[in-house]
C-alpha cells in the first residue's frame, strides 16, 4: 500500500458472507472539511460516524471501530488506519466498494485487510506521518483553497530547514502542545520525531514530520514554529531553548486545521 498503512498486515482474504468474526483493518480517505474529526461527538458529524454508518448498512451489525489518531475538526487524511472485528458479509476483496456505496463522498475506503488477533489500530502504530500544507503567495489557488494555510508575504525555506532540524530526536514538546492537552495532565509529553522536513514546490510549501506519537495540535504547532523561523521571526538557533522552557507561549501560533493532512500509519507486525 504505498504511502498508506505500511506494515505486515496480511492481504485481503477471499472470506465468505458467515465466516467467523475477524479483525479487519481498513485504509481510509477523507476530507475533514465538513466533520467534526474522527471521534464520534454529540454536536457534530464526524468520520467515525459516517464509517460505522456504513458498515452497519454492509455487514448488518455496528461494530466498535478503532481509529488509528483522534484528528481534529477540518482535518484531512491521505491514509488513516481504522480496525474492528466482525464476520465480513462479503469478501474483504469487495468490502471497500460496498462500504463506499454507503459513504459521504468525502470519505474513501481504499482497502480492507485482515489483522492479527488483537490488533488495535491506535496502539499497535509505531510511526505516524502528516504534512502540514502553507501556500506562500498573495494570490488563493482556486482548486486548492481549504486544503492549505495561506502565507502571503517571502518565507525563507532554508531558514525553516534548519529550523526544524533541531526538532528530530526525542523531546520533551510541552512547548508544542495547546493549553488543554491531556497528555501533559496525565503522562508524558516526551515524543521522538525521526523526520521533520520542510520542501518548496513553486508557491506550495509542505512540511513533513514523522512521530512516534503527538500531542494535541503538537504539529499545527511546531508548523507555526517553523512559519516564524521563515519570517526571520524567530531564530532557528533558538529552538532548543523553546523545546527546554516547556512554555507553549515560547513556540508559534497553532495554524488552522485546514493545512494538515495524516498521510501515513506504520505498523511493526
Amino acid at each position: 500500500m504505498p504511502g498508506g498503512v505500511r506494515g505486515g498486515v496480511g492481504h485481503p482474504l477471499p472470506a465468505a458472507a458467515g465466516d467467523l468474526a475477524m479483525n479487519i483493518l481498513l485504509d481510509l480517505s477523507f476530507d475533514g472539511s465538513g466533520f467534526c474529526g474522527f471521534q464520534v461527538q454529540k454536536n457534530g458529524r464526524s468520520v467515525c460516524e459516517a464509517v460505522q454508518n456504513a458498515l452497519e448498512a454492509v455487514l448488518g451489525e455496528r461494530p466498535d471501530v478503532k481509529g488509528c489518531s483522534r484528528t481534529d475538526a477540518g482535518v484531512h487524511a491521505l491514509h488513516y488506519a481504522l480496525s474492528f472485528c466482525a464476520a465480513p458479509a462479503v469478501s474483504l476483496e469487495k468490502l471497500p466498494l460496498a462500504l463506499n456505496q454507503n459513504l459521504p463522498p468525502a470519505i474513501r475506503v481504499n482497502s480492507a485487510r485482515q489483522a492479527p488477533e488483537g490488533f488495535h489500530a491506535r496502539y499497535a502504530a509505531h510511526a505516524k506521518t502528516y504534512v502540514y500544507r502553507i501556500w506562500n503567495s498573495p494570490i488563493d489557488s482556486p482548486f486548492e483553497t481549504g486544503y492549505y494555510y495561506r502565507a502571503p508575504g517571502a518565507l525563507d525555506v532554508a531558514a525553516m530547514q534548519q529550523a526544524a532540524d533541531h526538532f528530530v530526536g526525542r523531546h520533551d514538546f510541552l512547548s508544542l502542545c495547546a493549553a488543554n492537552c491531556e497528555a501533559a495532565k496525565r503522562g508524558s509529553t516526551v515524543r521522538t520525531i525521526t523526520r521533520c522536513q520542510v520542501e518548496r514546490a513553486g508557491a506550495l510549501v509542505s512540511i513533513t514530520v514523522t512521530a512516534d506519537g503527538y500531542l494535541y495540535n503538537m504539529v499545527r504547532i511546531l508548523a507555526g514554529t517553523l512559519l516564524r523561523a521563515g519570517q526571520h521571526k524567530l531564530e532557528p538557533g533558538a529552538v532548543p531553548a523553546l523545546l527546554e522552557a516547556r512554555d507553549r507561549a515560547k513556540a508559534g501560533p497553532t495554524l488552522p486545521a485546514q493545512g494538515l493532512f495524516l498521510k501515513s500509519v506504520e505498523y511493526e507486525i
